[in-house]
Order: C-alpha cells, then structure tokens, then sequence
C-alpha cells in the first residue's frame, strides 16, 4: 500500500473539539469496513470518551460519500483462525458499549450501510441519512445467523415486521423506506449533512449533561424492558435539588443561554 493510501485507509479515527468527540470510520475505498483490529482501537476510543467529562456529544461518521460502513470484514467469517481470542473484543460487545455511551450519539451517515454497519448506526442515538443512500441486510443470504444484541436493537427501534423484511428477505431498503420505518430521524442532501450535524451536536452540547446521562440510560433500559421505575424517580429527585436544574431555571428567568458544568 503506497503512502498516499496509508493516509486515507486506517482505523477509526477520533477527534475532540470542546465539548464534542468524532469519530470517523476510515476505509473508503472498502466502504469503511471494520477490521479485527479496529474493534480494539473503537473500544479505546469509546473508553476515552466516557472517562472525559468535558465531552457531551458524539458524532460518528465514516469517509467519503459512497458508503457509511459496510459491516465487518467477511475474510474473519471465512478464516476461523482469525476469529476473536477469549480476551478481543467482538462486533457485538463493542456495538453495545456505543449504545451505552454516557453521552448521546448522532450517526451522520454519509452514505449507504450494510450488515454490521446498520447495527452499528442503529446503536446511537440519533440518525441522520442522505438521499441516495441504502441498506443492504446479508445475512439471510450468506447463512449467518445474526447475534443476540443486534436482534434486539432492530426490534425496539423498527419494530418486529421490518426487522423481518431485513432478517428473512434481505432486499435492500431505499433511504425513503428506512425514514418510514423509523430507521433514520431526518433524511436530508447530501450537501446538508454537515451542517446539520453541527446544528444538532451543538444543541445538545449545550444541554445539561448529567441529566441528558440519566435520561438516556433510563430510556435505553424502558426500551428493553429492564428499567426500575424506583431508580428513575430517585434521579428525577435529585435533578430537583441538582446545580444544573439552578442553573437552568436562573437562564430562563434571565433570558440567557444555560452554562452547565461539567460533571
């Protein structure tokens, strides 16, 4: 691989600006596939992000306009030596700690997405799609029995006869569709996608922290069915006495932005 190649094929890459971390998927011209080793590298990333309190949003994206991400890299189905140690993260695992992330998380999806990669945009928080764009199931296809978290996730967020169109027919699913089914929360230009991501991660930037933590935990668990209705209302108690709800109602009264501390 020449230089010029190395510098635009890598692992993800992370980038944090104030009070917002991204992070890009790096393999263009493999419609930004995920190898073995990027799995560690995502981990390390996501570690980061949730140890620096400084950071409130999340935007990850991939290179380029064609794909989004295609999924992790079919040769490790193939080659059973190349499969996961005990110890190395798997596709799943690390799929589940972006849906647990402290913060939120949009998917500023630059293009189309397959396999892993539907799973991956389905982990965050918020999605943002182009026109143009598709995905693209194939497990049914190639005889892959997709794993347990992944199931889930299609389930609470599309809802049990989409996910089945997905898992048992496996058609591609055009970006007009997946604004129906709920996949994506806004489809818009390409040309746009910048800028609103920007727009959207700085409102939540500049949104409470803790209690943007709180209600997005809570909700991931009511959406799974695991939540404890008791847990909730100790945390909407504490809000009541918080620094951050002082702060807020004394910018309203004020007719000023809110400057929350970080936590």
């Amino acid at each position: 691989m020449s230089k010029a190649d190395t510098a635009t094929h890598s692992a993800p890459i992370l980038a944090i600006d104030g009070a917002r971390a991204t992070i890009r998927l790096n393999r263009p011209a493999e419609h930004n596939r995920l190898a073995p080793g990027d799995l560690d590298t995502l981990r390390s990333q996501l570690q980061r992000i949730d140890a620096d309190a400084g950071i409130r949003v999340v935007v990850l994206t991939g290179t380029g306009t064609r794909s989004f991400c295609s999924g992790y890299t079919i040769s490790v189905l193939q080659d059973m030596d190349s499969r996961p140690g005990p110890d190395d993260p798997t596709l799943e695992q690390v799929i589940d700690e972006v849906e647990n992330l402290r913060v939120p998380v949009i998917c500023s999806l630059n293009g189309s997405m397959y396999g892993g990669g539907i799973d991956l945009a389905l982990a965050c928080d918020f999605r943002i799609g182009v026109t143009g764009s598709r995905l693209v199931m194939p497990a049914p296809r190639i005889g892959l029995h997709y794993y347990a978290g992944g199931m889930r996730r299609y389930v609470e967020r599309l809802g049990l006869a989409a996910s089945k169109k997905l898992f048992l027919i496996g058609e591609p699913m055009d970006c007009g569709e997946m604004l129906r089914v709920g996949f994506l929360d806004e489809l818009i230009e390409p040309s746009a996608l910048k800028n609103r991501t920007d727009a959207l991660a700085s409102i939540i930037a500049g949104n409470a922290p803790a209690a943007l933590a709180g209600m997005k935990r809570h909700l991931n668990l009511i959406a799974q069915g695991k939540y404890n209705p008791d847990d909730i209302t100790a945390d909407y108690r504490m809000s009541l006495r918080s620094a951050e709800l002082a702060e807020g109602l004394a910018a309203l009264k004020e007719k000023r932005r809110p400057e929350f501390k970080d936590n």
